[in-house]
């Protein structure tokens, strides 16, 4: 079996030694043998990475692709991981991970990755939402754009959780009465649990997306007029003041 020492495995793999290190820190990757003071990868390894950035390319995050990894580890089969991981996150296979050009040093870039909105690919900032990604590379200035979308995610964040725990008790309620008491579901129960998890995972993202859709379209008309209001009233009918 070949052996790599860092530098070997990042020629090898295309993916450099900061995100080698930073896909160890977050349990992506198995730790290295330790020969000496030197760390020691393998093939094992650099399927591992292979892997990683495939799924980055496909648009899964590196949360997502922590998830799977840990239900491969803890013995789960891997039909059953990939179905169940299907279920909770969507079938994301026709989404390909687009890059956004902004600093990916800058904190804009850096609370993005901590939100879980972004990751960083070999030096360059990474987001597998292709719409997001389509708007941000649209925009004269995408670093304004980015700092609207990181305001409505913190503003958002608590009120999301709080209706996604709503669905998850509801989804809970809905398999225990269906299966019973929590236990490992197989065969036609397994499939029938995925088709639940998969239907209110839909229910939630449908009913949320026409309310806030309905709210926004509320508060835009009301914003709107205001403006309008406030020019005529101030006399503002052209761009000079005329």
């Amino acid at each position: 079996m070949a052996e790599y020492r860092l530098t070997d495995l990042e020629v090898a793999s295309g993916v450099s030694a900061r995100n080698i290190r930073a896909y160890r820190e977050r349990g992506l990757l198995d730790p290295p043998r330790r020969q000496g003071r030197s760390a020691v990868y393998d093939e094992r390894h650099l399927a591992q990475l292979q892997a990683i950035s495939s799924l980055l390319r496909r648009g899964f995050s590196t949360a997502h692709i922590a998830e799977f990894i840990a239900g491969i580890r803890d013995g789960h089969d891997l039909g059953d991981v990939l179905g169940m991981h299907d279920a909770l996150f969507g079938n994301r296979r026709a989404r390909t991970a687009a890059e956004v050009g902004i600093d990916p040093d800058g904190p804009e870039a850096q609370r993005l990755r901590e939100l879980g909105m972004a990751d960083l690919v070999d030096g360059h900032l990474v987001v597998p939402d292709t719409e997001l990604a389509g708007i941000l590379a649209r925009a004269a200035d995408p670093v304004a754009y980015v700092r609207a979308v990181l305001r409505v995610a913190e503003a958002a964040r608590d009120e999301i959780d709080a209706l996604a725990a709503v669905v998850v008790a509801t989804l809970k309620d809905v398999a225990t009465e269906r299966f019973g008491l929590p236990a490992a579901p197989t065969g036609e129960d397994m499939d029938a649990l995925r088709r639940i998890v998969a239907d209110h995972r839909a229910l939630g993202e449908r009913v949320i997306a026409d309310r806030l859709d309905a709210a926004m379209q509320r508060h835009m008309t009301t914003a709107v007029s205001e403006y309008t209001t406030d020019v005529l009233l101030g006399g503002n009918w052209t761009s000079d003041g005329r």
